[in-house]
């Protein structure tokens, strides 16, 4: 099964409006009319609208950081898929790490937006990981098992086809830490096994996993050279034409 590699570029809360519209417009320029990855950008929501006319036309994509699981209502401060499509959004980041950890997110949480997103006509990025802890006390498989399960509750197998994972260690966050090329590709190939067990193997087999942790173009050849991972989403990396172009370019 040949599933085409997929670079996002998580851009955080960084950077004012000028400075994304000349980030984007970069990276446009860097990768050409055919790019050897699918690529995405997702700045923060409020410079959604003005990113998306620097990559309109282009192959460049566009992706929110996050999305509310409402259609409209009186949900001060949120947005809904709607919203994001209208400003040319095709994906959504959803339960990162950050904000699992900071804004107290659920895997019910996750699963509720999984499933707007998917109504809404959005690829979701379902971000999955374990902390440190976690992995000195050989949790991983248990947390990244609970986390599988829990955000793609309720999910059928043709929807879950067009979904993607993102394997995120919480330790590689920002960290300037890496997992191994050997290390990811080992939870990478759990995850596989734990889709097959939910959806089966042909459907198993067309989900991308992407890895995310500290990836940079020194690093992202072998990672992205492992069987099961099929792109990164990339954080602090992603903030520079030349970093990110690096990554892409070693697909």
């Amino acid at each position: 099964m040949s599933r085409r590699t997929l670079i996002a570029g998580n851009w955080k809360m960084n950077m004012r409006c000028e400075s994304a519209v000349a980030l984007a417009k970069g990276v446009v320029a860097a990768v050409g009319s055919q790019p050897s990855a699918e690529v995405v950008l997702c700045p923060p929501s409020v410079y959604l609208s003005k990113v998306g006319e620097a990559v309109a036309g282009t192959p460049v994509e566009l992706g929110a950081q996050n999305v509310y699981a409402a259609d409209d209502g009186a949900f001060t401060g949120e947005v809904n898929p709607s919203m994001l499509t209208d400003v040319g959004c095709q994906f959504v980041i959803l339960g990162h790490s950050e904000r699992r950890t900071l804004m107290g997110e659920t895997d019910a949480d996750v699963s509720k937006k999984l499933h707007a997103a998917l109504a809404g006509r959005l690829v979701p990025i379902v971000c999955v990981g374990e902390s440190l802890e976690q992995r000195e006390g050989d949790e991983t498989e248990q947390v990244i098992e609970r986390q599988i399960n829990g955000s793609l509750a309720g999910l059928d197998d043709v929807r879950a086809a067009g979904i993607v994972i993102a394997y995120e260690p919480i330790w590689a966050i920002g960290t300037g830490k890496v997992a191994s090329p050997e290390q990811a590709e080992e939870v990478h190939a759990f995850i596989r096994q734990e889709l097959s067990k939910m959806f089966g193997k042909e459907v198993a087999d067309q989900i991308r996993i992407q890895y995310g942790g500290s990836v940079k173009p020194g690093n992202a050849k072998e990672l992205l050279g492992q069987p099961n991972i099929d792109g990164a989403l990339v954080g602090g990396a992603s903030l520079t034409v030349e970093d990110f172009s690096g990554i892409i370019a070693a697909v």
